[in-house]
């Protein structure tokens, strides 16, 4: 990585420095540690910390409004690498889970649906897992995902409706929470694995964002990239999927890391090109402007991406 690009990353909020040292650097992981430890004291993440209410909720709510409520902003911070077992995340854990657990198994914060809401389920499930939150209902979590399981391979909360075909935001949602949660448990090692590569194998015959029948373009909003995604998908939070949980390396990639370099600006950064509307507590970055997010995920990807050529 040249020196412009390494100084401007290092410049940032310790949520970006301590993931640069660590993806791009391979620094000692006593650097890296040491700067993790700064985002519960500095930045973003001491911000969002701050903002907790006595209750251990954020925005006076579990899932709305979006995006200040305790799940997206605890979504937040584990995008921000706030350390495991922080007591104010296990706080929120415990909320989450206890407001939210349904009798089926998974969770669900609606009035209106008699079963639990699958992509919820996936993102509170890489919630609790992240954060090391010790409870057995998360095994429950779990078998509940891994029942929902669609016919092509992913998931879809429109299942219930009679959806018939996987969905890119569902899917992406239940492989973080299984990446998150295979790092805590060995429990369903081989079931796992099996529903991760018919996953994966979904997300790859769509090339990450084509149709499999026509090769057209899903979502063109699938090609614009967002920080924090939310509970949307993308491209980059695709791709970051995958480099994270070090899949190997597929052919089937290849238009979306084409993508991915296209986007790229001539000063080596890549921009925030999007944001998705809702009440925030802060804007990290702006749209249209260049973007450390956004650049230390795709650089950490390209560097995964060489590695497997």
């Amino acid at each position: 990585m040249d020196t412009f690009l390494k100084n401007w990353l290092l410049e940032g909020d310790p949520a970006i420095r301590w993931q640069t040292f660590r993806d791009l650097l391979d620094a000692k992981p006593e650097t890296v540690r040491n700067e993790r430890q700064k985002i519960a004291a500095q930045g973003w993440g001491a911000q969002l910390l701050t903002l907790q209410q006595d209750s251990g909720m954020w925005g006076g709510g579990l899932y709305s409004p979006k995006w200040i409520s305790t799940t997206y902003t605890m979504l937040l911070l584990r995008r921000l690498g706030l350390e495991p077992k922080h007591s104010q995340a296990l706080k929120a854990c415990a909320l989450l889970l206890d407001r939210g657990f349904y009798r089926d198994g998974g969770i669900n914060y609606f009035k209106v649906l008699d079963h639990s809401e699958t992509c919820v389920t996936g993102m509170v499930l890489s919630i609790l897992a992240y954060f090391q939150f010790d409870d057995l209902r998360i095994n429950s979590m779990v078998e509940h995902l891994l029942d929902q399981r669609m016919p092509d391979g992913g998931w879809n909360c429109e299942s219930y409706n009679g959806a018939v075909h996987s969905s890119f935001h569902t899917t992406i949602s239940v492989l973080e929470g299984l990446f998150e949660y295979q790092g805590l448990s060995g429990l369903y090692e081989t079931e796992i694995i099996s529903a991760v590569n018919c996953a994966v194998d979904f997300l790859l015959r769509h090339r990450l964002f084509k149709s499999d029948k026509t090769g057209k373009i899903v979502n063109p909003n699938m090609t614009r990239f967002s920080f924090p995604p939310r509970w949307y998908y993308d491209v980059l939070r695709a791709l970051d999927y995958f480099q994270a949980s070090s899949q190997p390396y597929d052919p089937r990639l290849f238009d979306a890391l084409e993508l991915v370099h296209k986007k790229r600006q001539k000063d080596g950064v890549w921009r925030l090109q999007n944001r998705h509307p809702g009440r925030t507590f802060f804007e990290m970055e702006q749209p249209g402007k260049s973007s450390r997010w956004n650049t230390l995920r795709a650089l950490r990807i390209l560097k995964w991406a060489e590695k497997k050529f």
